[in-house]
């Protein structure tokens, strides 16, 4: 099972990022999406699993603030900002949030902890990333994917 996963779009979906979604199972979003078409753009590529990020307003109310689902064996808990995860989380495999723009992967007590940066608009010169997962037999790979990107020239 091949799973994109995502967060703070803000609004925009690169050629970069809509291109590993060709042949994904299923697509993980961690908030701040941006706009209701953001949304049904992804759906239309995979099934989604998303929430709502701190700059997502009205439009998506329906989106829930935090998500606890199993694909493909494997049992993960979604929510934008990581100072909102509660302390415990029985059962949980991945834990998966956003919100600070920065690629972060690490093992913490048996537990992925994952942060696929931010593949939006590039903001406080970080780099542009996503994440993609593999998951055979309940045990996940994840890829750090780095989105080429254009810098301003120096003046």
């Amino acid at each position: 099972m091949k799973l994109a996963i995502l967060s703070d779009t803000h609004g925009l979906l690169r050629p970069q990022v809509l291109e590993q979604l060709k042949d994904v199972d299923a697509i993980i979003h961690g908030g701040d999406i941006h706009t209701k078409k953001v949304v049904e753009e992804l759906e239309r590529y995979a099934p989604l699993y998303v929430v709502r990020g701190n700059n997502d307003k009205e439009w998506a109310e329906s989106i829930p603030h935090d998500l606890t689902f199993c694909v493909g064996g494997v049992t993960f808990f979604l929510i934008h900002n990581k100072k909102e995860i509660p302390d415990s989380l029985p059962g949980v495999d991945v834990v998966i949030y956003g919100h600070s723009h920065k690629y972060v992967q690490e093992h913490r007590d048996g537990v992925l902890w994952l942060n696929p940066g931010s593949c939006g608009p590039r903001r406080f010169h970080q780099e542009i990333t996503m994440a993609m997962m593999e998951i055979e037999h309940g045990i996940c790979s994840v890829e750090k994917v780095i989105i080429p990107h254009e810098l301003p020239e120096e003046k």
